[in-house]
Parts: structure tokens; sequence; C-alpha cells
């Protein structure tokens, strides 16, 4: 079990020794040099944690809706979502009979939510304010992530295993269309700059770009040191795509106006969900391993600022752009119960 971050820092500024060796790691990461996750410490300290019901089976993806504060997680393990008030640092609600949930996005104008029953092979359509389920749809072989597009008000569904994705009708959750990938998939975002949607295709280490109207792949984008691209985040604003990949823990920065990529970064060992910040230009990765690293966005460029291990089974994070908060479910807090724990920025 690793130190705290600030029992670190106290133990770092009593040697002398010890802190050569820090300012020569932190001048190695600004540099982007080496081939290893950052030992400089995170730059993050607890905020808050929130005792979240049920067991300690496995938590997946968490979506946010930031102006409400409430935070939908998928619990994975209990095939159900748990909704939060972060603002209120309470559960409201748990939805349960989601078999084998995995993915969860809120979509705040619609008021609605929709998740993967990855175990029943369906996408299911809820009332963002009262739970109640509203629609479902059949999808392809293990339904993982999700997106949503807003300009033909579509949610897109990743089928892993069946290397698809299922594009479905977010009013009446009828199916559109089918999108198969040529590979096992990993995560989708919508791109609105290009109107285009892009995919993880880690069954062939490359970048899906599919037009949501012809429901067509228009372009493969190769991820060069990239082994099974699983995470994405996009930076629409700065035109940039993040992969992660779980294969090498490394992660991809890919210029969405030219589809090169134009650098790569050491992440925790098997990085999953990726948040993005987009008012910090600020990412959080985080791994399976627990350990999650924070990336910095400088002339478009991405430096670790710090990476170390929150807790174990912190592979999922969530992050508001307006308190800067994020926000980790996992199985054991700090009384060893299910919790939500909350991180603040030091700075």
């Amino acid at each position: 079990m690793r130190l705290a971050g600030r029992s670190r820092w106290l133990l770092v500024a009593a040697g002398a020794v010890l802190v050569a060796a820090l300012v020569a790691v932190f001048v190695l990461v600004t540099r982007g040099g080496g081939g290893r996750p950052s030992t400089a410490a995170l730059p993050l300290r607890a905020a808050g944690e929130v005792a979240l019901p049920g067991d300690s089976s496995r938590f997946d993806y968490a979506s946010l809706d930031a102006e409400r504060g409430l935070l939908f997680v998928a619990h994975l393990g209990a095939s159900e979502v748990i909704e939060v008030d972060v603002h209120a640092h309470r559960v409201l609600r748990t939805i349960p009979g989601l078999s084998q949930v995995h993915g969860v996005l809120v979509v705040p104008a619609l008021h609605r939510v929709f998740a993967t029953a990855t175990g029943a092979n369906r996408m299911v359509a809820l009332d963002e304010d009262t739970g109640t389920v509203l629609g479902q749809a059949p999808t392809g072989d293990y339904p993982d992530g999700l997106a949503y597009d807003p300009r033909r008000g579509a949610i897109w569904t990743t089928n892993e295993s069946g290397g698809s994705e299922t594009v479905i009708d977010a009013a009446t959750a009828a199916v559109r269309g089918t999108v198969a990938l040529g590979g096992e998939a990993g995560n989708v975002g919508y791109d609105p700059a290009s109107d285009r949607m892009l995919v993880d295709v880690q069954g062939r280490d490359d970048l899906a770009v599919i037009d949501p109207v012809s429901l067509t792949v228009q372009r493969r984008v190769p991820l060069p040191g990239c082994d099974h691209d699983h995470g994405l985040a996009l930076d629409t604003v700065d035109r940039l795509g993040f992969v992660a990949c779980d294969g090498n823990a490394a992660l991809l920065t890919v210029d969405l106006n030219t589809w090169q990529v134009l650098g790569t970064n050491p992440v925790g060992s098997d990085p999953d969900v990726l948040a993005y910040d987009p008012s910090a230009h600020r990412l959080y990765v985080a791994a399976e391993s627990g350990t999650v690293t924070v990336l910095d966005l400088h002339d478009r460029r991405l430096t670790v600022t710090g990476s170390g291990q929150l807790a174990d089974g912190a592979h999922v994070v969530a992050v508001d752009p307006g308190s800067h908060h994020s926000f980790y479910p996992v199985p054991a807090g700090a009384d060893g119960r299910p919790a939500l724990l909350e991180q603040e920025p030091l700075q």
C-alpha cells in the first residue's frame, strides 16, 4: 500500500536526496521522456466520500449531469445503476434489473439516462428524474460504451465482442442500424466539428471514423505504438482525440484535423476509463490497477502532471468541469465498504 499524497510530500521535504530525485523525475516528465508512468505525486486531494449501497462487486462506467450534480454509476456486479447527488453527497436511488450493466450515459437535454445491460445484450433508456424504464433496444454481442449524437438524436452502443455499433433512436429506442467495425470494439465518441463518430477498434489497433448518416466507416486511423485501444475521450475545441491502450499502458494523442498521432504518454497499467475536463484542459486516466494518471494540455500537447495509486478498483472516473472535482466509485472506501471517492485539484 502506497502512502497518501500529502505524506509522500512530507517525507520528500525531510531529505535533500529525495528532493533532488523528485526534481529529476519532474524534469523527465515535463520533457515527455521515458516509457514508465510518472512517479510524481497525484495533484489531487480527498474532497469527500459517499457510501454506496450494495456489495463490493465490480463497478463500471459513470456519467455526470454536471448542472444538476447527478452522477449515475453502473454497478456491474449488482446489475443496477446508482444515482448520487454529488452536491448533497448522498445516494438518491438505485435502479435494479439491468443485467451486468456496463455503460451508462446521462443526456441532460433529454432528461434521460442510457445504460447497456450487457448480460441481456440490450440498451435500456431510463427517466433521469425517476429511474423509470422508458424503453429498450436489442444490441450486438456484449454492449459496453455509449455515445450520443445530438444532431440526429441517436445513441451509439459499442458491442465489444460483437465488433459493431448499434445505432438507436434516443426518443423511441428503435434500432436505426448497425455498423460493422471489422474487429473487437472499444469506446465510441461524437465529434461535432467533423460530424463524425469515432470508435476504438481494439481488435485492429486503429480508430474508425464513421459517417453517422450513411453508417459507413469512412476512414481508419492507424495507431502506431498502441496495443488494444479501448479508452477514448475527445477535446472537440482543440480538435484532439485521446486514446488509451490497455495492452501496453500507453495514451495516444490524435490530431482530429490531420488524423496523425501527435504524442504518446505512459499511464497506469491496464488503463480503462478516461475523463476530460475541457475548462481546465486536464485529462484523467483511471486504470484497472487502481492507478490514476493526470495529464495537462498545453499547446495541443499532453504532459503527465502526476500519477499514483488512488484505490484498488479505481478504474472508473467522471469529472465535473465546473468544480474540477473528479469522482471514482470503488469497492472499498475508508470503512472497507463500497464508496464514491471525490477528489479536488491541489491548485
